[in-house]
């Protein structure tokens, strides 16, 4: 317990100043938030478009998919707020910049990972839990204790996920040379998550379930709220799936960087 109050005044503390020197440019956040949200409202009107010329989408109703839609949004901020640091480790171990990590008498993930906090991911929640609260009203669902504990449950879940995918993809970089491509790779799957894995053939299911599992970013967890009784046991077991697999990435980055000795120049 001690130990967590430890990391967890650090990471405030760390926190802080990183959102010092982001404010300190507030043009480039203003842009960038701008920016994302009109990324978002853009695939919002592209899902409305759609539907206007199909009444469903393999038996997803326009509100299911927008409940979907948003449920992905929120899943994917804590990747987007508290792990943004992952996309500069490729380059950090290529320059032998990642070494002044290494002499600190911190767990070198946490103070890695901890260094940047990407504010802007806070537009994206906010347009996630609006279009969640938007299609809930539509979709009818019952507001109660329990439903709610799925949801929040499911969420996490799901989230532990993608951060456990973007720590699998910028960690290759410890064990293999010019990475970057990987994780850009594996980030361009997220929008993947946004739709039933139902659409794709069987092929496509069996990889996107367990190779790259990003049918379990909204697909197989949103199910317990939204189509409770369609829910398989692959939607129960997201939570254990969930954190065995970012425990398995955790392992995975944190063996890469013991075995990191610098670029020998």
């Amino acid at each position: 317990m001690r130990k967590l109050k430890f990391y967890a005044r650090i990471y405030f503390k760390i926190l802080g100043q990183d959102i010092k020197s982001r404010m300190s440019y507030r043009s480039d956040f203003i842009i960038s938030m701008i920016g994302m949200l009109f990324t978002n409202a853009v695939e919002l009107a592209a899902f409305y478009i759609m539907f206007q010329n199909f009444n469903s989408v393999c038996g997803w109703s326009y509100y299911e998919m927008l409940f979907l839609y948003g449920f992905s949004l929120v899943a994917l901020t804590p990747m987007q707020c508290l792990f943004e640091n992952n996309w500069n480790l490729n380059g950090y171990v290529k320059r032998g910049d990642f070494i002044k990590y290494c002499f600190r008498p911190l767990n070198i993930f946490f103070y890695y990972i901890s260094e940047i906090f990407d504010i802007k991911g806070l537009g994206q929640l906010a347009m996630g839990i609006g279009t969640l609260i938007f299609s809930w009203h539509k979709l009818q669902i019952p507001v109660t204790p329990l439903v709610l504990i799925k949801l929040i449950l499911a969420l996490a879940s799901a989230s532990l996920f993608f951060i456990g995918m973007m720590n699998f993809a910028a960690a290759s970089c410890f064990y293999l040379i010019n990475t970057g491509f990987l994780i850009n790779t594996v980030s361009k799957f997220r929008d993947y998550a946004k739709y039933p894995v139902t659409i794709f053939n069987r092929g496509f299911r069996f990889l996107f379930t367990f190779i790259i599992p990003i049918a379990f970013i909204a697909y197989y967890p949103s199910l317990s709220v939204v189509r409770p009784d369609s829910a398989s046991v692959l939607t129960w077991i997201t939570p254990v799936y969930g954190s065995l697999f970012f425990y398995a990435s955790c392992k995975f980055w944190m063996h890469g960087a013991g075995k990191y000795t610098g670029t020998g120049s």
